[in-house]
């Protein structure tokens, strides 16, 4: 570990100040930060030991400065003692601080700044010959209050000519981009994330120390813009920083430059500043490095993680440079505002380390509306605009991007001389791109004739698709010459603002926006483009639709939408009208063929994937199309995330007419819950979100009336309002449907399972009923009246975490009496006073109960219910299967069933005692029980602390004869390996046991050979043995081989699940 150099300021002083038990805490704190080796090095007692001082001369001189400073003031703040983390804040911002020492060199001023970096001298490859210069140049200078660099000659020139060229660059930027113009200044709509990030609020620093910020939205929402912005903010004076510096990267360039050191590499953004920049670094404190369109650098997250080694200044690959600014190997004390689009935010969070992340959503909605009214002219023209992007999935996610705005207000002016209806020319995103595209180059009325774009059109659709498998959307000079493109050919695109030169280098270009640049690359596809471009041949609609290339490239799947558009042939014809060239209408079998019919693909065999099916579907708006694709569907799972699903789930399934199973989980948000709006503005959002949102909920209903063999629907997470709850359930009652299996998890709002179970009441086909989550009390009444009716043909219901009072559960039990179907009974997670239990167990006890399987899971049963349970098991002649997992009977209340299970008329088969505080006493009554030939075959004893005495009892059972268990599970039940020679005696002496199940048990290499030798020699009965399995021993897997291929019948198990989600002996108890 290098050590520190000087902190921000005096840490002993502060840490002086604590009491003994506050220093304490201090250094528990502490450890729990360092997140890669700042304290491993130290041994842990020589931190207990030291006393205020120690600790401060240990972190001061041992750990890395930014490092130290970062957490102390995070320590203090976390024990309450914000006056102390203020002080720090102070000397750290220089507002308290004492004079820093003069520097006779450049190394010592890096030192003085608290840099843990090398001599920058060795950083920028060059030595400081004149250490007096160098001290000459720092006189007169306040410490901490002006940049070092400003006494150079004719630097402050420099620096206002850098800032003229950044503020240059923004108003361009937003110009470029269609931003709408503010007459007071350009920070119209900037200005709303600067509270957002750190460099342009000062408020938001937790301290004064480097912070890396991520910029993240969609493209051409403003991200580089808002950047450059905070350039121009940091660099201004007056602030409580020390006059900083902003330097700007790009990742496009940065992909294409050779191997150079550091210095080399910050001078290419600031030529101006070269001379400066060695001093410059050296207060890195007060440096912001822009590091922009991360998802245009294409290089792996290992990569950009490779270690630098200690020389700095030898040449490296750029990316391995960005990579040591990023995880903070190179000027840790810099702050970072990096920029990416989401495809590469993974990617980046796999370098970055607790980044501060900003989303950028680019115009709001009120923006947006006042947007389109300047374009189009009168509060009219844009209501009909936001009506018609509201109305509209596609163009409501990418109508942020002001240029987006920008076409479809450009596109909204054309029906006014053509008559055409707006809500069918841009219905989607395919629809208003191309009207655009095709706008662009329409003839005007009285004008000459021009020639349409053929050729050039082709050689722009071949740029974009070629910048789609290069995932870049910034072409170079020497792009448009390896594809052969003139700039002649981009220039009809360039005059009409579909394309754009780029201001980052000369002869560079990039589309209007990047959905322009996704459409023209399906375009190719159309316009025959194989035949041209140099690979392209090999890129068909297979290789681009398949799952594998679109985890690798993000671009693809945009890309994918487009196609599905330009399969309606309408559109298509447009496209080829406009252009005069010839285009195909075969597209559609071919997209047919790569996605609905490919096995490989599975278009709806995932949530994940049928979201995107959908979305495709729905881009074409070709219903002959969309009725081929869904007709062999027969099984649905939605993940409603947004109103955009919804738009195309609906559009979609109301064609299906095969489905039999639907599952819905649908987000909160896509309803607004219009029982909790409160004040007129939350009504008036409600009502507005109802107009949009409920026309696609009823078509999506629609699939009751279309789907006479839907049989199973599952609505589990669910955020409903009651206005779509009253829609699904008046669909449910007005057509006739075959349901069976219903099951309601977790739904909201919660008098939503009362209005289903009225839907439901009478219904003859229903038989599997779920109810999960509900913590109303006036749904179990409604619940007991469909169990009553005579109509109710119910054989399964789950009624599982749900309020009722013991009134309630007395009437459930006395409607169970009156049910003749209701063969399994769930009641999972219900707190049961004794006398609810007793009520229940009287149930049992009643001659016309047909119940054979009952799960009392986690249902605060105690000992006391456990004989009303034994005088019900000794006269019920149909019950089967008990689960009384997770409820504390104890050894008590196991010698209390015990006494039921024996008497001859009990039927029980499988008893599940999962976790119920049981021990070697226990074990005793159960073993007594099974050696009496009881109907007793699976036993679930998992998580009961039975030890090797417990386990003693169960295996002299297993040894008579009149035992006749089948499975036994003990997952977890502290059996070591002592316990298993006594195991696998029993085991070579048994016929019955096909299934054990020893998971979580430590048997070691010992006690598994012990098992193994058995199981060898005998000829056990044995199918399926689950072990704890300690892969990396040769000597177990050796073993374990070797079991398999003496018997092949016999199934090794690695218990690598988790029972808290799912209980070993669950599968076997089957609801």
């Amino acid at each position: 570990m290098v050590p520190a150099a000087q902190l921000g300021f005096n840490l002993q002083p502060l840490l002086e100040q604590l009491s003994q038990d506050e220093l304490n805490e201090f250094k528990s704190l502490l450890r729990p930060l360092s997140l890669q080796d700042e304290l491993q090095h130290i041994p842990p007692t020589e931190v207990e030991e030291a006393d205020g001082k120690q600790l401060a001369e240990i972190l001061t001189n041992r750990c890395p400065s930014h490092w130290v400073e970062m957490v102390t003031i995070q320590v203090f703040d976390k024990m309450n003692r914000t006056d102390l983390s203020e002080k720090a804040k102070d000397e750290l911002r220089g507002i308290t601080r004492t004079p820093e020492p003069k520097c006779a060199n450049l190394e010592e001023t890096q030192q003085c700044s608290g840099e843990e970096e090398p001599a920058l001298a060795q950083v920028q490859g060059k030595d400081v010959t004149d250490p007096e210069e160098a001290k000459e140049d720092s006189k007169g200078e306040e410490p901490g209050l002006y940049p070092v660099f400003l006494d150079e000659p004719g630097a402050i020139r420099k620096q206002d000519e850098y800032r003229s060229i950044l503020e240059e660059e923004v108003w361009q930027s937003r110009k470029k981009n269609f931003w709408p113009e503010a007459s007071e200044n350009i920070h119209m709509v900037t200005q709303r994330y600067e509270t957002l990030v750190p460099s342009c609020n000062a408020k938001m620093l937790a301290g004064p120390f480097a912070q890396t910020v991520v910029l993240h939205g969609a493209a051409g929402v403003g991200k580089t813009t808002l950047a450059k912005k905070c350039m121009l903010d940091w660099t201004q004076a007056g602030q409580a920083r020390a006059r900083p510096a902003a330097l700007y990267l790009s990742c496009k360039a940065l992909s294409r430059r050779g191997p150079c050191t550091l210095a080399e590499l910050l001078a290419d953004s600031a030529p101006g500043l070269r001379g400066a920049l060695p001093r410059l670094l050296a207060r890195a404190r007060t440096l912001l490095l822009v590091i922009d369109a991360f998802e245009e650098l294409h290089v792996p997250a290992a990569a950009l993680a490779r270690d630098l080694g200690g020389d700095w200044g030898a040449r490296r690959p750029a990316p391995v440079l960005l990579g040591g600014l990023l995880k903070r190997k190179l000027l840790p004390a810099a702050t970072l505002l990096v920029t990416t689009r989401p495809e590469a935010l993974g990617e980046l969070r796999l370098v970055v380390e607790q980044p501060l992340l900003v989303e950028v959503e680019g115009l709001s909605e009120p923006e947006r509306r006042a947007y389109l009214r300047r374009q189009l002219g009168g509060e009219a023209q844009a209501r009909r605009a936001w009506q018609l992007m509201r109305s509209n999935a596609a163009l409501l996610r990418l109508g942020s991007a002001p240029a987006v705005c920008w076409m479809l207000g450009a596109c909204l002016r054309l029906p006014a001389d053509e008559g055409d209806d707006p809500g069918r020319t841009c219905r989607t995103a395919t629809s208003l791109l191309l009207r655009f595209l095709c706008s662009r180059f329409a003839h005007v009325p009285g004008s000459c004739p021009r020639p349409r774009p053929r050729a050039p059109l082709r050689a722009l659709c071949l740029l974009a698709a070629e910048g789609v498998w290069a995932q870049t959307s910034l072409f170079e000079p020497r792009d448009l010459r390896r594809l052969g493109v003139r700039e002649a050919d981009l220039r009809p695109f360039v005059d009409r603002s579909l394309l754009q030169e780029s201001g980052e280098c000369a002869g560079c270009y990039r589309f209007l926006h990047l959905s322009l640049q996704h459409l023209l690359a399906a375009a190719l596809y159309v316009l025959g483009g194989g035949e041209g471009g140099p690979g392209w041949s090999a890129r068909g609609v297979r290789r681009l639709l398949c799952k594998e290339e679109g985890r690798r490239n993000p671009h693809l799947a945009h890309v994918g939408r487009f196609l599905f558009g330009l399969a309606n042939e309408d559109r298509v014809r447009e496209l080829g009208a406009a252009f005069g060239c010839p285009v195909s209408t075969e597209l559609k079998r071919e997209l047919l063929a790569c996605t609905v019919r490919s096995p490989e693909n599975g278009p709806f065999s995932s949530v994940t994937d049928t979201r995107e099916t959908l979305c495709r579907l729905y881009e074409s708006q070709d219903e002959p199309l969309v009725k081929e694709a869904v007709a062999q569907v027969t099984e649905v799972s939605l993940h409603l995330k947004d109103p955009t699903d919804l738009a195309h789930a609906s559009f979609c399934l109301k064609h299906c007419e095969r489905l039999q199973k639907l599952c819905l989980r649908v987000e909160k948000g896509v309803f607004l819950d219009d029982d909790t709006a409160s004040g007129s503005e939350a009504r008036a959002a409600g009502s507005q979100n109802d107009e949009y949102v409920l026309p696609f909920w009823m078509d999506l209903c629609s699939v009751f009336d279309s789907n006479k063999d839907l049989v199973f629907l599952d609505i589990s997470q669910t955020f409903l309002s009651t206005s779509s709850v009253k829609i699904l359930c008046e669909k449910l009652s007005s057509v006739t449907h075959n349901l069976q299996k219903v099951a309601l998890k977790n739904v909201s709002p919660a008098d939503a399972y009362r209005d289903f179970c009225v839907v439901f009441g009478g219904h003859e086909t229903l038989t599997h009923l779920t109810l999960q989550g509900n913590d109303q009390d006036d749904m179990l009444p409604i619940l007991c009246n469909i169990l009553r009716h005579p109509k109710c043909n119910l054989q399964c219901l789950r009624l599982v975490s749900c309020s009722a009072s013991a009134q309630q559960w007395a009437h459930l039990s006395s409607s169970l009496e009156i049910n003749q179907s209701l063969t399994c009974l769930n009641l999972t997670a219900n707190e049961l006073t004794d006398e609810s239990a007793r009520l229940l167990c009287k149930t049992l006890r009643h001659p016309r109960c047909f119940l054979q399987r009952l799960s009392l899971e986690n249902c605060h049963l105690t000992e006391a219910c456990c004989k009303e349970l034994s005088s019900a098991l000794i006269v019920n002649q149909s019950l089967t299967h008990l689960c009384l997992a997770k409820n504390a009977l104890g050894n008590g209340g196991v010698k209390l069933l015990c006494e039921g299970l024996s008497y001859p008329d009990c039927q029980l088969q499988t008893l599940v005692l999962w976790y119920c505080s049981i021990s070697s006493n226990g074990c005793h009554h159960l073993s007594t029980l099974l050696q009496q030939n009881s109907s007793l075959t699976h036993l679930d004893l998992g998580l009961n602390h039975i030890g090797i005495t417990g386990l003693k009892f169960l295996c002299e059972a297993l040894k008579k004869p009149m035992c006749n268990l089948k499975c036994l599970w003990l997952w977890g039940c502290a059996i070591t390996p002592f316990s298993c020679e006594i195991l696998a005696s029993a085991l070579g002496n048994n016929r019955s046991l096909i299934s054990l199940d020893l998971g979580q048990n430590s048997l070691g290499y010992s006690g598994v050979k012990m098992l193994c030798n058995t199981l060898k020699l005998q000829n056990s009965s044995l199918r399926t043995l689950r072990l704890r399995i300690d892969e990396s021993d040769p000597r177990i897997q050796k073993l374990l081989k070797e079991v398999q291929e003496s018997d092949p019948q016999l199934t090794i198990e690695s218990d690598k699940q988790d029972p808290n989600n799912n209980r070993p002996s669950s599968h076997d108890f089957i609801f």
